[in-house]
């Protein structure tokens, strides 16, 4: 029986296959430059200016680069990284990279471009620097607006957007490395959907495989990392900002609390002793004056951070309540795991 041109070249391509053969295949598992967080293919990393992606991204290079610790707690495999800033210089690298390595050595399998073509000759020279660099485990691109395509006016946003992604997924499948792409949030907030953020069209988060969107409250060391992909768990992490060495970590509090300025963090601290207590009777406990307790109870009811029975006594809402236990802020697992293994977390 003869086959068809779309079965024959497919084969050949190996794109083409029966459920059958699909379900007799064995696959390798995917290669994470981070584990649990970063894993092969294009993942798509947003946040707002000035939030310190930049910083995350240069500390992640630099962990696998040397074969450490990502994020202060994640054991990750050695291997090479490039990153490409694209927004700095060779001076102000100079000075980033002292702030973040402190008394480290000097990793040598980093490798820093600050200039890069953009649209397919961007891909052609990436690909080529792989193919040199068999033990690459992670290509930073800082920021993915210097590298995409001119729009061109016969394209929606749409198709632009996702053939600019297309190219670094390509890169990503072709070499089985991670590519983690930085972009920047739109101005207006989505309240019910924190990945609504993204700015530009979908087209951009259509293509990646995972995202991650970084959210920090003004005035706070603290920042809330939210997750989505294919080969990622969704959830939500913790992080904190170190000043001192200008890095990021995962952070040891549950990660309802990593948006939470000071005094949201006194009244909820004082509402889980003692549950049920007025306005007066916070501020009492608390010494915050009691104008600003009425005011941050009311905002943190409406932020379901309190529950209130409309009389004036304020309680844990239930997501947070002891029957209803809070994951670890760091809990990459399957819930119910700590994701411990996955992470290889050491104490």
């Amino acid at each position: 029986m003869t086959t068809s041109q779309l079965e024959e070249r497919g084969r050949e391509a190996g794109i083409y296959f029966t459920a059958a053969d699909l379900m007799s295949a064995e696959f390798a598992e995917p290669t994470w430059a981070v584990p649990g967080l970063v894993a092969e293919g294009l993942n798509l990393l947003v946040g707002s200016p000035k939030l310190g992606k930049s910083w995350l991204c240069l500390g992640l290079g630099v962990s696998i680069a040397s074969g450490g610790k990502a994020l202060g707690k994640i054991d990750v495999d050695q291997g090479a990284v490039l990153y490409a800033a694209l927004e700095d210089t060779p001076r102000r690298l100079q000075g980033r990279l002292q702030a973040v390595l402190g008394s480290q050595p000097v990793p040598t399998d980093l490798h820093i471009v600050t200039n890069l073509p953009r649209g397919l000759q961007m891909a052609e020279l990436v690909s080529e620097w792989l193919t040199h660099t068999p033990n690459a485990r992670l290509v930073i691109i800082d920021v993915l607006r210097k590298v995409t395509a001119r729009s061109d006016a016969r394209s929606s946003g749409y198709e632009a957007d996702y053939d600019s992604m297309g190219l670094l997924k390509a890169l990503a499948d072709k070499h089985g490395v991670a590519v983690l792409a930085v972009h920047h949030t739109r101005k207006m907030v989505d309240d019910t959907d924190v990945f609504n953020e993204v700015s530009g069209s979908t087209g951009l988060t259509g293509a990646a495989d995972a995202i991650l969107i970084a959210k920090r409250s003004r005035n706070t060391a603290e920042a809330v990392l939210h997750v989505t992909g294919r080969d990622v768990t969704e959830q939500e992490y913790g992080l904190v900002w170190h000043a001192e060495g200008c890095s990021w970590s995962l952070s040891e509090e549950p990660v309802h609390l990593s948006m939470m300025g000071g005094t949201r963090r006194t009244i909820l601290s004082w509402i889980t002793e003692h549950e049920g207590d007025t306005p007066t009777a916070i501020a009492k406990g608390t010494d915050v004056p009691l104008a600003t307790v009425k005011q941050t109870v009311r905002r943190m009811v409406e932020d379901d951070q309190l529950a209130s029975d409309g009389e004036g006594r304020y309680f844990l809402p239930l997501s947070l309540s002891p029957v209803s236990p809070v994951s670890p802020g760091y809990g990459f697992g399957d819930s119910g795991d700590s994701g411990d293994t996955l992470l290889g977390v050491t104490a």
